[in-house]
């Protein structure tokens, strides 16, 4: 995980990026500290504490939801801290009476969850994603093929969503199943070839790279719903399968071509690529 700091407002508000599920995770602690306008770390921890014993009494899923990260704390060392995505961030943040609530769910969102307003609104999410593309240069043939890919996407997890298919780790690794079968590279790897960190590795893609990866996941929803693929095992089998349909295309065109699908090339600015491998 990637780690760094964020800031609202004067105080620090500790977070983890998760490059697998593409998940920020923010202190909990931190964000109460901000929601009763305390200072004193210690304090808000026995805030934090109480307000956990009355959630789990209450049998909120919220707790539940917390992961336990280390972050680095005053002292420089680090300790397993109570971390939460924003969805439960959210939740959590109705439970502490707070003139601070609703300006901290801005910043939220502010910082990159904007996805939470769009599940009511899938196009307002799609006009911010064309227009976010536009500004940073892409061609209006590239931002199709990105969208095309996107609504593939889509309708896979779909499926996957109503066919016991529900928590994001698993989501990832059916994701990373598909990616590694098709392009021979795990997810992981492929945006260490671009030089990725916390940017989304479909926004680096190449026309081409797109194109295989919306192939394999095509291939994967309709053999899933072939064989009517439900829970973990059976949509893994899918996945191999989709991903192997989209590798033989690939190798297809590369020998055709004598040029790779899968490269390094990104649409990071040129001061982030130095040292990069080819």
């Amino acid at each position: 995980m990637e780690k760094s700091l964020a800031v609202f407002e004067d105080y620090k508000i500790r977070r983890a990026y998760d490059e697998e599920s593409e998940t920020w995770y923010f202190s909990v602690v931190d964000i109460i500290q901000v929601l009763i306008q305390q200072p004193d770390y210690k304090t808000a921890r026995k805030y934090w504490n109480k307000l956990k014993e009355r959630l789990k009494a209450e049998g909120s899923e919220s707790v539940t939801n917390c992961h336990q990260l280390k972050m680095e704390a005053a002292d420089g060392k680090k300790y397993l801290t109570d971390a939460a995505n924003p969805e439960t961030l959210l939740r959590l943040i109705q439970s502490v009476p707070s003139p601070k609530a609703e300006p901290i769910k801005l910043w939220l969102a502010k910082v990159g969850y904007e996805r939470l307003q769009d599940m009511s609104d899938p196009a307002r999410s799609l006009d911010r994603a064309r227009e976010y593309w536009q500004q940073h240069g892409r061609s209006e043939k590239w931002i199709q093929q990105r969208m095309m890919g996107q609504e593939t996407r889509n309708k896979l997890t779909d499926y996957w969503k109503e066919h016991e298919i529900k928590k994001e780790d698993e989501y990832a690794i059916l994701t990373n199943i598909i990616h590694q079968e098709w392009a021979d590279v795990s997810v992981k790897k492929h945006k260490e070839m671009k030089g990725l960190k916390t940017q989304n590795l479909r926004d680096h893609m190449s026309e081409a790279e797109l194109i295989f990866t919306a192939l394999a996941e095509l291939s994967t929803r309709q053999i899933a719903e072939t064989m009517n693929a439900v829970g973990m095992d059976e949509n893994k089998v899918a996945g191999k399968k989709g991903g192997g349909i989209a590798k033989k295309a690939r190798r297809e065109l590369e020998e055709k071509t004598g040029r790779k699908v899968v490269t390094g090339e990104s649409f990071l600015p040129p001061s982030s690529k130095k040292g990069l491998p080819k």
